[in-house]
């Protein structure tokens, strides 16, 4: 199978754009996640009116796809252990086409819910594959612009089955908004077909020359290309791995608690109650009709620059700036929402505010938790296991997912819309303090340094340094 590749000797301008043209490749897989997400939200009300759904169906039409996305985190780990980070890509595109075919062609709720966990599978896979395999060909001065772009593809996705679901709506089409974007998962299996290996997973597999090969490709010389075996070498010289080093390191168990929480932050901080349920909360607002589907559209779009900027500061801001004041802005404007709500949103200026108070959630969301803690999980886990922790994180990211998922109607039948919102703005207030006690500043640190800290007992917060 071809591979991207060049054996010629590498300029620093041409090695940079060989490992972004694969970057952007292997980040397409964020593109399937953020269709998905998308296109739930503009077909929930079609699907439900279609098979008469009730508000529990509702809830797990949308959240089984996070269950099946759970499943697959688990089963990647083994999956890009065994056959490689490829190779686990492209059976994640594959099952991600049969369940949105499965979707277009569904005829009850329950063959919807199959379909669903059939894409949330493809996507379980690919959110654990992706970042794993992007942190492994990045350069330390790029790696956390390249896991970046993982998110930035699913924003897209986002915005792309955004328009789609609203031009469709037109004519209430929702099994045309899930068969149409099979044909973006068609595309991604091609891509993926084209990518090298990753350096790490060939030195695990005892292929040396192959790795070597690899970095010489996507390194601007041949010195940082042999250096970086020689890190990677001594790393996997530790013999422990995956359950081993967790019963026996409290060092990793210390990185693997980390990551849970990054992942968990990211959820629960609210971003997926308005990508999901976007155009029922416009309707709380007083929009009717296409002007919900319009309005959701610019959330998608919105969602899509603010990830852009997030891509330009990571490696320049560090991770830690960029996290306290998205998670300041988030709080701030959860709480105006929630006194917004309580208030009422009769005059066209409370339905401006609404809007825009959502917007400003989105863009402080797309800018930190949404990107960073791919970035950060992807950086703290040690290479012996790096599939366990990732694993782990990938798969508290898509049980989070599924509970906010699965409860946030009933929530809001039960508690109102204003303490709904005041709750997420609580919460996402608290995992401001989390980010000062134990997140880690990463910017411009090596995967190998890392995980020297780690493993010598510093504070989790000091890894970095």
């Amino acid at each position: 199978m071809p591979q991207i590749s060049n054996p010629s000797d590498n300029t620093d301008t041409s090695s940079q754009f060989r490992t972004i043209i694969i970057g952007i490749l292997a980040a397409t897989a964020g593109l399937m996640s953020g269709l998905d997400i998308g296109v739930i939200s503009g077909a929930l009300d079609f699907v439900s009116e279609a098979f008469h759904a009730s508000t529990f169906a509702q809830e797990w039409i949308v959240s089984a796809m996070m269950a099946g996305a759970a499943v697959g985190a688990v089963l990647a780990g083994w999956l890009a252990k065994i056959t490689g980070r490829k190779w686990a890509l492209v059976l994640g595109g594959v099952i991600f086409i049969i369940g949105s075919l499965g979707c277009a062609l569904a005829w009850s709720v329950a063959s919807m819910i199959w379909g669903r966990a059939m894409m949330g599978l493809a996507i379980g896979i690919a959110a654990f594959t992706s970042p794993l395999y992007l942190s492994e060909i990045a350069s330390e001065n790029t790696r956390g612009a390249m896991i970046s772009t993982y998110q930035l593809m699913i924003t897209v996705g986002i915005f792309m089955a955004f328009i789609s679901d609203t031009l469709l709506s037109y004519h209430a089409q929702w099994r045309w908004m899930f068969g149409m974007i099979a044909i973006p998962g068609v595309l991604f299996v091609v891509g993926v077909l084209f990518l090298p290996y990753s350096p790490r997973w060939l030195m695990m597999q005892g292929r040396r020359e192959e790795a070597l090969a690899v970095l010489k490709d996507l390194r601007p010389t041949a010195h940082e290309a042999h250096a970086e075996i020689r890190a990677i070498d001594e790393q996997l010289k530790q013999r422990q791995s995956g359950f081993s080093l967790l019963w026996e390191n409290a060092n990793f168990r210390r990185s693997i608690l980390l990551g849970v929480m990054l992942q968990a932050m990211q959820q629960f901080a609210g971003i997926n109650v308005v990508m999901y349920y976007a155009p029922k909360i416009f309707a709380m607002a007083g929009f009717v009709g296409t002007a919900q589907m319009w309005c959701t559209a610019m959330i998608g779009f919105v969602n899509v620059l603010a990830t852009l900027a997030a891509i330009g500061l990571v490696d320049r801001w560090g991770r830690k700036p960029i996290l306290y004041c998205g998670f300041s802005i988030m709080t701030v404007s959860m709480a105006a929402l929630a006194v917004l709500n309580h208030v009422g949103m009769e005059s066209d200026g409370a339905k401006i505010l609404c809007v825009f108070l959502i917007m400003i959630f989105i863009v402080a969301h797309a800018m930190s938790a949404g990107p960073l803690m791919w970035v950060l999980c992807s950086e703290i886990q040690p290479i012996k296991g790096r599939d366990l922790g990732i694993t782990l994180s990938t798969l508290t990211n898509w049980i989070s997912n599924m509970i906010v998922g699965a409860s946030f109607l009933s929530l809001l039948g039960w508690l109102g819309g204003a303490k709904t919102f005041g709750l997420i703005a609580l919460l996402n207030a608290l995992f401001l303090l989390l980010t000062k006690l134990f997140v880690p500043e990463t910017k411009g640190v090596s995967l190998e340094v890392i995980e020297q800290n780690l493993m010598a007992g510093k504070k989790l917060r000091e890894i970095g340094q």
